[in-house]
């Protein structure tokens, strides 16, 4: 038993297994605490229960839960809801909604605890809001299906096989034209507005930066993503922006800005 700061009392439990205490939550009264060690006593030392056996009238927390079984089964006690399975392990964020890694990530998702905020999974990196899509390089304004699938079909599947990233860049998109495949680049300003159309993801994402420097200079107020291309280099870089072509709509709405400031100053 122990006490709140206001003076209410509540009841810890906690079992210890393979010589390690493990703690199982805290209850606001006795009866609950030791419901809870004896459905952790079964699930541990009499391997009465699999993992899907749980029920809520145990006590335990689901996510308590998994931690246990995986313990038991696989030896190796980890703090967030994770079971280890053969080159994959499972992460549950409740009985019914759970995810598939590969097992290079066991380590860093057995530090970070997943949350899902707005339909979107995130974990606290450093006092921040990381989106776990970062880490396959898809961006925060992805698409599922439009700029990254997952080959399977389960976009439950978060293994590094299974996830297919389309597009890469802001702005740029993979399209068919005259019967080919190209790479399309569109901003958007007042409505999408064409770029224009490349060979290369590459060509198409450093037009869009180019685009958005020259409506940037001509006095557009918009804070547009950058694009960044991290195995081209400086010299390349700059080639490629000296040498590539934006569509005429976008030059000519920048050059209809440059006109309505001046009228503005005269």
């Amino acid at each position: 038993m122990a006490y709140k700061k206001n003076g209410e009392c509540y009841y810890r439990a906690g079992i210890t297994y393979q010589n390690k205490h493990i703690s199982l939550g805290s209850y606001t009264t006795a009866l609950q605490g030791n419901r809870a060690y004896e459905a952790a006593l079964f699930a541990l030392r009499e391997n009465q229960y699999t993992l899907m056996d749980y029920t809520e009238d145990m006590a335990l927390d689901f996510e308590k839960w998994v931690i246990l079984m995986n313990f038991r089964d696989n030896g190796i006690y980890i703090k967030n809801p994770i079971y280890l399975r053969t080159n994959y392990f499972i992460y549950y964020i409740s009985r019914d909604t759970y995810f598939i890694f590969d097992t290079d990530d066991l380590f860093y998702y057995g530090h970070h605890k997943i949350m899902i905020r707005g339909g979107h999974l995130f974990v606290s990196d450093y006092g921040m809001q990381v989106n776990i899509l970062s880490r396959y390089g898809i961006k925060n304004y992805a698409v599922a299906g439009r700029d990254y699938r997952f080959i399977n079909g389960n976009e439950k599947d978060l293994r590094y096989s299974n996830i297919e990233v389309i597009n890469r860049y802001h702005g740029v998109f993979t399209t068919i034209h005259k019967s080919l495949p190209c790479y399309t680049a569109k901003i958007h300003i007042e409505g999408d507005y064409l770029v224009g159309r490349y060979p290369s993801e590459k060509e198409a994402a450093v037009a869009y930066n180019k685009a958005a420097d020259l409506l940037i200079r001509s006095g557009f107020k918009k804070n547009f993503p950058v694009n960044y291309i991290g195995d081209v280099d400086e010299i390349e870089y700059a080639k490629l922006y000296h040498n590539l072509r934006i569509s005429k709509s976008i030059r000519r709405f920048a050059e209809n800005l440059l006109l309505k400031s001046e009228k503005e100053r005269n």
